[in-house]
């Protein structure tokens, strides 16, 4: 398999077998590169936020972006966490300049119209890595 050997020698794949690395491995946290320009023209061409997160193509893209800008061994896969109560059946919106809307659960009954089960095949895009074993998706 071409390219193992390449992710073989990244730093922050090394420490998951076990191995000592000198320097460590660092971790970043962020925020999918939304400062990025290039997330900011990926992003305009959805719709709404969760079509965003729910398009498998435009979240392997912004997860990538990063990677390709600074090389980083390996990604976090991109998504959001309101992604969770919008297929729960929970009401999520985005609003411009305000952040994000969810009404309010306040009742038993609201409670009781969640769906019990997540289908994780619609909730949570595939995501197939096509850096070719250069760059290891995680999440």
């Amino acid at each position: 398999m071409e390219g193992l050997t390449h992710v073989q020698t990244k730093p922050f794949l090394k420490v998951f077998d076990g191995e000592a690395c000198i320097p460590p491995p660092v971790w970043l946290m962020r925020q999918a590169g939304r400062y990025l320009p290039e997330y900011q023209a990926i992003r305009a061409t959805a719709p709404s936020f969760l079509d965003f997160c729910y398009t498998p193509a435009l979240a392997a893209e912004v997860t990538l972006q990063p990677v390709r800008r600074f090389g980083f061994d390996a990604a976090i896969l991109f998504s959001d966490i309101l992604v969770v109560p919008d297929a729960l059946g929970q009401k999520v919106s985005f609003e411009p300049s305000e952040g994000p809307k969810l009404d309010p659960l306040v009742t038993p009954e609201a409670f009781a119209k969640l769906n019990e089960k997540i289908d994780p095949q619609s909730t949570f895009p595939s995501f197939r890595d096509n850096r070719a074993g250069q760059t290891k998706p995680a999440g």
